[in-house]
């Protein structure tokens, strides 16, 4: 089994538009530093599932039918704009799986040309595909969210964004077994006050240290947090690595 981070970006994303802080600035520079709308790709077996939407270019990076379908987390804008694009191909069907949110995102619903949107996931609801074990983990966002626990091929993966701690259940089901990766929402540096919608990296390593993942991998990854680990190299666990686009697990 094989996740490959896409986009690790926050909704700004790295560069921000019109910022001079240091991270963006090195991000101007050197194309490694870039962040893109968070997103990633599974590929288990035969089996081979984007895990969100947002990037707008979908359609040039994936020819038709070399993806089996999309693992929605939600409906915000920076995981979901692929889809206003992606919904007017033609001969073939995309299977969208997400959770239930009746606002979707924009006119998607009434107009979803190609994109199947009737099988969401419930809660703690797990699907096979074919060697593909996929459950649906409830997260704390704006709007309805879930997380997804990949298993396959003796692995096990979460991935988890957008969210800002997690809920009791969602920590007691990852915990029932030990995880090989945790991919997990950390946008912003430690803040003095709780953060709100996305963890904070004091927060998200509250999480790690709950989960005891093998490792830990960073993503919806903020300007600040970069311009504040620039500053402070080697202060992360061992354990606890910052993901970037194209990193691949």
């Amino acid at each position: 089994m094989r996740l490959t981070l896409l986009g690790t970006g926050d909704a700004r994303q790295v560069p921000v538009y019109g910022c001079v802080c240091v991270a963006c600035d090195q991000a101007r520079h050197d194309e490694r530093h870039r962040r893109r709308p968070c997103s990633a790709l599974i590929e288990c077996g035969d089996q081979r599932w984007l895990i969100d939407s947002g990037l707008p270019d979908l359609t040039e990076r994936f020819a038709p039918h070399s993806f089996n379908g999309i693992f929605q987390t939600h409906y915000h804008a920076d995981h979901a704009q692929g889809l206003l694009h992606l919904r007017w191909g033609q001969g073939l069907v995309i299977p969208v799986h997400g959770p239930v949110d009746p606002e979707g995102l924009a006119d998607l619903y009434k107009h979803p040309g190609i994109l199947d949107f009737s099988q969401p996931f419930e809660a703690f609801e797990t699907r096979q595909f074919g060697p593909l074990n996929v459950t649906a983990l409830p997260l704390q966002h704006s709007k309805p969210t879930l997380g997804y626990l990949l298993e396959g091929e003796g692995r096990r993966i979460a991935y988890l964004t957008d969210t800002v701690g997690l809920p009791p259940a969602t920590t007691q089901w990852l915990q029932r077994t030990p995880l090989d990766v945790l991919v997990l929402d950390c946008s912003i540096p430690p803040q003095p006050q709780a953060p709100r919608n996305h963890n904070d990296l004091t927060l998200a390593l509250q999480c790690i240290d709950e989960l005891k993942p093998q490792l830990a991998v960073l993503t919806h990854v903020g300007h600040t947090l970069d311009a504040w680990l620039l500053e402070r190299r080697g202060e992360l666990p061992g354990d606890v690595r910052v993901g970037f686009d194209g990193c691949v697990l």
